[in-house]
C-alpha cells in the first residue's frame, strides 16, 4: 500500500521541481520531460513526483494534458503569482464565490458541448475519488481537479487559463476562511450529490442541466461554507 508522503517530503518535492523549472529555463508553453527522467533526475518515487505535480497543478504554475505531458503555466510565474496575491488579499469569500457563479456554470454547460469521451473519464475519475477521500486534504485536492476537468473539457485553452486564475484566488481566499469539525467529508456530504448530478449532464450532453447543476453546486457550496447566497 503506498503510503502519503509527510509533510516535509511532499514540500520538499515541490521545491526541487521548482528549481528544476528554474534551472531549465523553462518559458510558459514549454513541456517539462516526462515522469520517467523526472524521477530519474530528481530521485524520488513516482508517487511523491505525482504529488509535487498535483500541488503545483493547484496553485496554476502547471497544467496537464493527458497523452501530451506536462507544460509550464502562462501564469505561473512570479509576475503572475504576486498580482494573483494582491488580488486574493482585497476579494472577500462572499465575491469570490460570486465570481464563481458567473464563470464555472458558463464551463459546465461549454464542457457538455464539447468534451471528449477521455474528458468525461477524467472528470468522472475525479469526481469518484473525492466521494472516497479518507481525509479533508484528499477530498480538496480531487475537488479541484473535478473543477479542472470539467474547465479542460470546455475544450477552450482561454477558459481553461481564466478558470486555472480563478482557481488560484480561490484557494487563497476560501482556505483561510473554512473550519472543518470532521476528519473527512462524511458521507451525506452535498457535495456528492451534487457532483454526480453535473458529471451526469455533461455525460448526457445537456448543455442546460450541466449549467443549471453547477449553478445549484457553487450556491450550496457558498451557503455551507460562508453563509451567503
Amino acid at each position: 500500500m503506498l503510503t502519503k508522503p509527510e509533510p516535509s517530503e511532499r514540500e520538499d518535492a515541490i521545491a526541487r521541481v521548482r528549481a528544476l523549472i528554474e534551472a531549465g529555463a523553462y518559458v510558459p508553453g514549454d513541456r517539462l520531460p516526462p515522469e520517467r527522467e523526472l524521477i530519474d533526475r530528481l530521485g524520488m518515487s513516482r508517487t511523491t513526483l505525482r504529488r509535487a505535480l498535483d500541488a503545483l497543478e493547484r496553485e496554476g504554475a502547471i497544467w496537464r494534458h493527458v497523452g501530451k505531458g506536462t507544460f509550464v503555466a502562462a501564469h505561473g510565474g512570479a509576475v503572475g503569482a504576486g498580482s494573483l496575491a494582491e488580488l486574493s488579499r482585497q476579494l472577500t469569500p462572499v465575491r469570490m464565490m460570486r465570481a464563481r457563479l458567473c464563470i464555472e456554470p458558463a464551463l459546465a454547460r461549454e464542457a457538455a458541448m464539447n468534451a471528449s469521451g477521455e474528458a468525461i473519464i477524467r472528470l468522472k475519475l475525479a469526481k469518484d475519488r473525492a466521494a472516497v477521500a479518507p481525509n479533508w486534504a484528499d477530498y480538496e485536492t480531487h475537488d479541484d481537479l473535478f473543477h479542472r476537468s470539467i474547465a479542460e473539457a470546455s475544450d477552450n485553452i482561454l477558459l481553461l487559463a481564466l478558470f486555472d486564475q480563478l482557481n488560484q484566488v480561490r484557494r487563497a481566499v476560501a482556505w483561510g476562511s473554512v473550519v472543518r469539525m470532521s476528519e473527512r467529508p462524511p458521507q451525506e456530504h452535498t457535495s456528492f450529490v451534487e457532483h454526480d448530478r453535473i458529471a451526469a449532464a455533461i455525460e448526457a450532453r445537456d448543455p442546460a442541466a450541466a449549467q443549471e447543476a453547477m449553478h445549484q453546486h457553487i450556491h450550496s457550496v457558498s451557503a455551507r461554507l460562508f453563509e451567503e447566497v
